[in-house]
């Protein structure tokens, strides 16, 4: 089996401390602790992996490409390189609420060039996107973020193994973190149906109890096939859902 990452969202510095923490005297077999960048908190991903970097060596910050300015030099270079961060996601990013924020036509294959010839230490990932249309479009995307130079990807979550297992025969040899999320209301089941455009499979419940079913099917077969293993638990008890599929540290 590969590694086994954690999304945590920095809503705030002593938030995400706890957090860590929380993970660290808890929870069994946490390799990688990614960070994304969402503008509604003050704290960038960069400076929440750097918070990170505390209790977890290996850290991985989200960068929007659209907050990205090609003509310019990466706004987050300096931090990045005092932190010594050596690995990062790059994504497409949302276009901000507040149209105060600046963003740029930027796309992600434009980031992952950009950082390759300034920060050629860094090892760059990107983003799968299994629900925004067919697997021929998004295998073009993988392939072109590919010769980009990315040399890996995390997923969107997935809730079907029929689907997780489509793409891991297309993904065969690539350097794949397969996603999973908790969802434990109808409210959360919507969201992800209008806004991912997600098909659920008739089985589906929106439960904790679902999801951790669920997330044990995911890490059974990545532990047969060597892949890595990506949880996002954006919301709810995150100690339940990561101890139910992780296990908790032995004593």
């Amino acid at each position: 089996m590969g590694r086994i990452s954690v999304e945590l969202v920095p809503r705030s510095p002593e938030g995400l401390r706890e957090d860590l923490q929380m993970i660290k005297d808890n929870i069994h077999g946490v390799d990688l602790i990614n960070i994304p960048d969402l503008l509604r908190f003050e704290t960038r991903s960069w400076q929440g992996a750097a918070i990170a970097q505390d209790f977890y060596p290996a850290v991985m910050p989200h960068i929007r490409a659209i907050d990205v300015d090609l003509t310019q030099p990466l706004a987050m270079r300096p931090e990045l390189r005092q932190s010594g961060i050596t690995e990062v996601l790059v994504i497409e990013g949302d276009p901000p609420q507040d149209m105060s924020h600046k963003f740029y036509p930027t796309v992600t294959t434009d980031v992952i060039q950009k950082f390759h010839q300034e920060m050629p230490e860094v090892k760059v990932y990107a983003g799968i996107d299994q629900y925004r249309g067919s697997m021929r479009q998004e295998l073009y995307r993988i392939q072109r973020k590919l010769q980009a130079g990315a040399v890996g990807f995390f997923t969107q979550p997935f809730f079907d193994m029929r689907l997780l297992e489509m793409y891991a025969d297309m993904l065969q040899g690539q350097n794949v973190y397969w996603g999973i999320t908790p969802i434990a209301s109808e409210r959360s089941k919507s969201y992800w149906e209008l806004k991912n455009n997600v098909i659920f499979p008739r089985d589906f419940e929106p439960t904790l109890e679902w999801s951790i079913y669920f997330g044990r099917k995911v890490k059974g077969f990545i532990e047969t096939t060597g892949d890595n293993l990506y949880l996002m638990p954006i919301k709810g008890n995150l100690q339940a859902y990561l101890e139910g599929i992780l296990g908790s540290q032995p004593e």
